[in-house]
């Protein structure tokens, strides 16, 4: 018996001719003013429906394609997530980027070590600490831009620690308690300018102590004695002081140790010791923003270096599971203006998470906390989903804007495959591994027995 005919209309009987192919992201395209350009980047694997698929979210900014570099990269266990981000990082160093990682779990050493690096292992007690509240030098010139720049600085610590205070006390803080906060840093913050630590800010342990016993001057600012200002900071101080002399002590509670480089092509925070922690989401951030800090003196140095030059905007910040800052109201908020502003500082963003769904369970429905979620996937114009459940998928398809096709796919899709939506386009991409990468994206070593 034969095969009965086929009709199909000539418009979609075009697809079945033999060089008929989707053009993937590494092909010519218009960019800014009508102008064509190249997007090229790092070899990913093989779209399903093309050829190749290659992706630099730089690039890809440049030509006017993207309206901004982050990426939300979701997976079940054993998908094939963290064996994308690996190698994603890994290929990213032939293009001069670099690669920064807040690591929970302690699954990026095998990376680290092929790179040459070993990653900065994060302990209570331990011999490193980071200090959350470095920052870059201000502005040089006339005095009004350093006295701005300062300024801003103060600022950026207020926001930080105001967030990681409301995550501590499970509520947003009082006006009498923001108040007494920021003219906590503001005196701690002129003090460390004052010193010959030039890229150094106030510690967590200086800024309780002020906290705690404010200054005069302070106090008369806010039309208030010393006894009321000390009262009006003092819920916020005994928080912070949990990573001062707490349980959580002996990682952030300091300056930064000497001796730890930003400007190699990869930085690892392991912060395995704590991840059972309640407080990870807190430790989470503060990580994240010592690595941030660190983003203006890098750029500074780098830009500096003219017998070795190099790119100054091409670091990759990963945040692996991000549910765990997500989870905590004040430390969202900080998290989606780092998000905001990474335009400007020159960096991809990277959230990797496991469900769909831990950007809906955040909090309850209508919260700010799922606003401040859903605000964060806005904020990523790429988004890699691998395998989900049936349910997940149905809850969060709107989120991520998956057409009725894509959502019957994503629960289907088979280890090492997944949904790429960049931009306004959606590509099926299988990645794929070379043997030289087995060894730095496995992680089944205690399933099969070779641990």
């Amino acid at each position: 018996m034969g095969i009965p005919a086929h009709e199909a209309t000539t418009r979609h009987l075009g697809a079945v001719y033999p060089f008929l192919s989707e053009p993937g992201l590494g092909n010519r395209m218009v960019g800014v003013g009508g102008s064509v350009d190249r997007a090229g980047g790092v070899l990913v694997g093989r779209d399903l429906l093309g050829s190749t698929f290659a992706y630099d979210p730089f690039e890809l900014y440049r030509c006017g394609f993207l309206t901004n570099p982050n990426m939300i990269v979701i997976g079940q266990i054993g998908r094939g997530k963290s064996a994308f981000v690996k190698t994603y990082l890994w290929r990213l160093a032939v293009f001069g980027r670099r690669a920064w990682v807040v690591d929970p779990k302690g699954e990026y050493g095998a990376l680290a070590r092929v790179w040459g690096v070993e990653p900065v292992a994060l302990r209570p007690g331990g011999p490193i600490r980071l200090n959350p509240l470095d920052t870059a030098s201000p502005a040089r010139g006339d005095g009004t831009g350093a006295r701005a720049g300062a300024e801003e600085m103060a600022r950026q610590r207020g926001e930080l620690l105001a967030s990681l205070s409301a995550a501590s006390l499970g509520r947003s803080l009082l006006p009498t308690e923001r108040s007494a906060l920021d003219l906590a840093v503001a005196v701690t913050s002129s003090s460390a300018q004052g010193s010959d630590r030039s890229t150094s800010g106030p510690t967590l342990p200086t800024v309780v102590d002020a906290l705690l016993h404010p200054e005069a001057e302070s106090a008369r600012s806010v039309g208030t004695d010393v006894a009321g200002l000390a009262a009006d900071g003092r819920n916020v101080a005994l928080e912070l002081r949990r990573l001062v002399a707490g349980d959580l002590q002996g990682m952030f509670d300091g300056p930064t140790s000497p001796g730890l480089r930003l400007d190699g092509p990869l930085v690892v925070l392991d912060l395995s010791a704590v991840y059972h922690s309640a407080a990870l989401g807190i430790l989470m951030t503060c990580a994240t923003a010592w690595l941030q800090a660190g983003l203006g003196a890098v750029t500074k140095a780098v830009g500096s270096d003219r017998d070795h030059p190099k790119r100054t905007d091409g670091v990759v910040v990963v945040v692996d599971e991000a549910w765990a800052i997500l989870a905590n109201l004040g430390v969202a908020r900080w998290l989606q203006s780092s998000w905001k502003l990474s335009r400007a500082r020159g960096v991809s963003n990277v959230a990797v998470l496991h469900r769909l769904s831990d950007l809906d369970t955040t909090g309850a429905v209508g919260s700010e906390q799922v606003g401040l979620a859903r605000g964060l996937l806005s904020d990523s114009e790429t988004r890699v989903v691998y395998a989900q459940p049936p349910g997940e998928v149905e809850r969060a398809a709107p989120l991520l804007g998956l057409s009725s096709t894509e959502a019957e796919l994503v629960p289907h899709l088979r280890r090492g495959v997944a949904l790429w939506k960049v931009g306004t386009r959606s590509f099926l991409v299988q990645h794929r591994l070379s043997p030289h990468e087995l060894s730095i994206v496995d992680t089944d070593e205690r399933m099969d027995g070779r641990a």
